[in-house]
């Protein structure tokens, strides 16, 4: 496993920023968190949401509605950066934005077809439009 060029830094200013940080994802917990750990970035987060946290995973919206509940904010204040098509689906049912990234998990499809609210080259690009908004 290796960190996408731009995670870090992109992770660091939104949390700079002031921004709550999440990763939800369907791999299990038990692989989830010590992947986190051992990369470093498991400290940048705030929220873990695995395949096995909930009784849905992604596509359905639940991953993400629980989140907004954590964080004290409702569906349409929260952004999902996400690399597919289960993440720009739970994202939308959830009634939240989403920006896709062009790498990742996209089971071959290409993101700029899977109706992103915008598509960013990394993290870092992602963290600039936010503080632009």
């Amino acid at each position: 496993t290796r960190i996408y060029p731009g995670v870090l830094a992109g992770l660091q200013a939104m949390r700079e920023a002031g921004l709550k940080t999440a990763c939800i994802t369907n791999k299990a917990a038990a692989f989830t968190g010590p992947l986190l750990e051992a990369t470093g970035l498991a400290a940048l987060l705030d929220l873990t949401v695995s395949g096995d946290t909930l009784a849905e995973k992604k596509p359905h919206p639940l991953p993400f509605l629980h989140l907004c509940e954590r964080f004290g904010i409702a569906p349409a204040e929260a952004l999902v950066v996400g690399d597919s098509r289960n993440d720009v689906a739970g994202a939308r049912a959830a009634g939240s934005s989403v920006f896709c990234v062009p790498y990742g998990y996209s089971e071959g499809e290409d993101v700029r077809d899977l109706g992103a609210d915008a598509i960013v080259g990394a993290l870092e690009e992602a963290a600039r439009l936010i503080a632009a908004m």
